[in-house]
C-alpha cells in the first residue's frame, strides 16, 4: 500500500468515525440526558403540578410535535373549516417525505380522519404534511397556526418550525419545547374526546382494502403495560433523545406525564410510569377542593311572633251592596232628624 493510499484510508476512517459520532441532525446539539432532560406530571383536570424536575429545560419535541398538528386539525373540524370525511389528495412533495411514514403516493386520496390515524399511530410524517397542506395550502402557513396556538395556550418556551418534528436540514432551525409546555398542550388536547380515540390505538391497518394493508403500530409502550394509560404521543431522533407525553386515568382522576430528552426508550418509559403512578396517587389522596359558586343572597324573611295569616274577603253582590248602603243612609238621616226635633222641643219648653 502506497503512502498516498494509507493517508487516504486513515482520512476516510477518521471521517466515518466523526460522522458516526455526531447527530444525524446536521450538527444539532445533543440534549438528551440520564434519566431525562426535563419531566413533569400534572392533574389533567386542574393543571396543578404534582411533580416537576427541570420542567422548563428546552429540548426538541421530535414527533411529539404532532400533538399540536392534531389540536389544529380538531379545532378546524369543530369550526367546520374542514370535515373528517374530506378527501385529501396526496401531492408530489408529500410523497417524497422521509422518516416515519405510511408511504403515501402522489395522487392517492384519503379522508382526513384516516390520515389523522396515520399521523398519531404510525407517527407518519407524510400524513402530517398532507393534512397541513390540505387545511392551509402550505406547511409554512400551518406552522404559523401552530405557533399562534402555542401562544394562546401559554406554551411560552415553544417555537415550531416544522409540522413533522424531524431534525432540521441546511439553515433551518429545530423545533423547541419544554416538558411543561407539552403538558399544557396535552391538557388542551384532552378537551376533545377524539384525542384519546386516535392516540390510544395500538394497531391499525392503513389501506385496508388492498391485498396487503400497511400495519401501523404505536410507539407508546405504556398503552400496553401501564394500567389506565390511554393516549398521547412519543418522539425521537438522536439529538433530541427519547420523549413521551402520556396520560392515564384511575377511578375519577387523570394525570398527564411528560418526559423530555431521555437517553433510551427503556429509560423514558420507566420514568413515565413512575411519574404517572405518583401523579395518580397524589391526586387521589389530595383531591382538589370543590369549586364554590357564589350565589346572590336570598332575601331575608321577616320574623314575627305569630304566623302571618292571609285575610279573607267576602264578595257581596252588587245589588245587595246598593240596598245596604241605601238602608244605612236612611237610618243616618232618621237619626239626624230625631236629634233635630228633640233639640227643637227642648228650646220651646224653656
Amino acid at each position: 500500500m502506497g503512502k498516498f493510499s494509507f493517508v487516504f484510508l486513515v482520512s476516510a476512517i477518521t471521517m466515518i468515525v466523526f460522522m458516526c459520532s455526531i447527530s444525524p441532525a446536521f450538527g444539532l446539539k445533543k440534549v438528551s440526558k440520564t434519566p431525562y432532560l426535563g419531566a413533569i406530571v400534572v392533574d389533567a383536570d386542574t393543571g396543578k403540578v404534582v411533580l416537576e424536575d427541570h420542567a422548563d429545560a428546552k429540548g426538541y419535541p421530535a414527533s411529539m410535535i404532532k400533538l399540536m398538528n392534531l389540536l389544529i386539525i380538531l379545532d378546524a373540524v369543530k369550526a367546520q373549516h374542514i370535515s373528517l370525511d374530506d378527501p385529501v389528495i396526496v401531492s408530489a412533495k408529500v410523497s417524497r417525505m422521509g422518516g416515519s411514514q405510511v408511504y403515501l403516493k402522489e395522487k392517492e386520496v384519503f379522508p382526513v380522519e384516516e390520515l389523522i390515524y396515520a399521523m398519531m399511530v404510525q407517527s407518519a410524517n407524510d400524513a402530517a404534511l398532507a393534512l397541513a397542506v390540505h387545511y392551509t395550502g402550505s406547511m409554512e402557513v400551518f406552522v404559523d397556526l401552530m405557533n399562534k396556538k402555542a401562544g394562546e395556550i401559554g406554551m411560552k418556551d415553544t417555537v415550531f418550525h416544522s409540522v413533522h418534528g424531524l431534525p432540521p436540514s441546511g439553515s433551518k432551525k429545530p423545533d423547541v419545547t419544554t416538558a411543561r409546555d407539552m403538558a399544557k398542550l396535552s391538557r388542551e388536547l384532552l378537551k376533545y374526546p377524539e384525542t384519546l380515540k386516535y392516540t390510544s390505538t395500538k394497531v391499525r391497518e392503513f389501506r385496508p382494502d388492498v391485498p396487503e394493508p400497511f400495519i401501523m403500530r404505536t410507539h407508546n409502550h405504556l398503552l400496553k403495560d401501564f394500567e389506565g394509560c390511554d393516549g398521547l404521543k412519543t418522539g425521537y431522533f438522536r439529538a433530541a433523545g427519547f420523549s413521551i407525553a402520556a396520560t392515564a386515568q384511575k377511578k375519577d382522576v387523570r394525570a398527564i406525564a411528560v418526559v423530555l430528552g431521555s437517553v433510551s426508550s427503556k429509560e423514558r418509559d420507566k420514568q413515565a410510569r413512575l411519574l404517572l403512578s405518583k401523579g395518580l396517587m397524589d391526586i387521589l389522596i389530595n383531591p382538589p377542593a370543590p369549586v364554590v359558586v357564589e350565589k346572590d343572597p336570598e332575601p331575608a324573611e321577616i320574623e314575627t311572633g305569630e304566623p302571618v295569616q292571609e285575610i279573607e274577603y267576602v264578595r257581596i253582590p252588587k245589588g245587595t251592596f246598593k240596598v245596604a248602603v241605601t238602608f244605612n243612609a236612611a237610618i243616618i238621616i232618621l237619626l239626624f232628624a230625631a236629634l233635630y226635633f228633640q233639640r227643637s222641643k227642648g228650646n220651646r219648653l224653656r
